[in-house]
């Protein structure tokens, strides 16, 4: 009888053992669970760094190309016209497809017709700025509202600043900063159009997806200009301020912007 106490003792020993482990059971599932997270997230992580990297290198290229096309353009056109002054003749540049405009005078006595365009134009308020395509419509629409905005034809230089500078998208219906690739690459990447220099591209150029990249575009908010305009009731070509003002339009978006 003595001699089978010491086994009881040593088998109710292991069954306690086994009864009452070390660490409890759901602590063990959740260190389980938050490795399997971490090893996720940093695959994830590496995933993410590899893809950005082959991204920026993209957006870098597509920059560089971007660049080599404008200047070959200033290029081709300087030689145009030393062509044309070596034959006694005047080159003539071609016909401007985009106009930027800015409206200069508030809701006082407008007309139904014109509060219809002007928010058409999404010009709502004053010293609002949008780009526009240049065609017959278009032009039809600008001349029934001259007297109330001015317009011109910017170059490089005065999209890439108010894009920069002056730039917000239309994010689901919202007003976001263009302060990351990311933003421009979630509404548009599906065109293919997934970083700012090829928002200012589309623009510029009028491209094939101008409609898609200025709807994402929100109405430019720019300010009263530096030194005040000179005569909102005159015309441009009478020393006033609305109406065509061609390539003088730099000149405002310098002050405004």
């Amino acid at each position: 009888m003595f001699d089978t106490l010491p086994l009881l003792v040593n088998y109710k020993m292991a069954d306690s053992e086994k009864k009452l482990p070390k660490v409890p059971e759901t602590l063990l599932k959740r260190r389980k669970t938050y490795e399997a997270l971490k090893a996720k997230r940093a695959k994830a992580r590496i995933l993410s760094k590899k893809t950005n990297s082959e991204k920026r290198k993209k957006i870098y290229k597509r920059a560089e190309q971007y660049v080599k096309e404008y200047r070959r353009k200033e290029r081709d056109i300087i030689r145009l016209k030393r062509m044309a002054r070596k034959h006694d003749n005047y080159y003539v540049d071609e016909q401007p497809k985009l106009a930027f405009v800015v409206r200069i005078r508030g809701i006082n006595g407008v007309s139904p017709r014109v509060r219809k365009i002007l928010q058409l134009l999404r010009l709502r308020q004053i010293f609002n700025g949008v780009f526009i395509r240049l065609n017959k419509a278009s032009l039809n629409m600008l001349r029934l509202v001259e007297p109330y905005i001015a317009w011109g034809y910017p170059n490089l230089k005065s999209t890439r600043e108010l894009i920069y500078k002056r730039g917000y998208g239309k994010v689901d219906s919202r007003r976001i900063p263009l302060t990351h690739n990311v933003i421009v690459e979630k509404v548009l990447g599906k065109y293919d159009i997934i970083c700012v220099e090829d928002v200012i591209h589309e623009i510029f150029t009028v491209g094939p997806r101008f409609k898609q990249v200025n709807n994402f575009l929100w109405p430019f908010k720019l300010s009263a200009p530096k030194g005040g305009l000179r005569k909102k009731g005159n015309h441009f070509v009478e020393g006033g301020d609305y109406g065509n003002r061609e390539n003088f339009i730099n000149r405002l978006i310098r002050k405004m912007n």
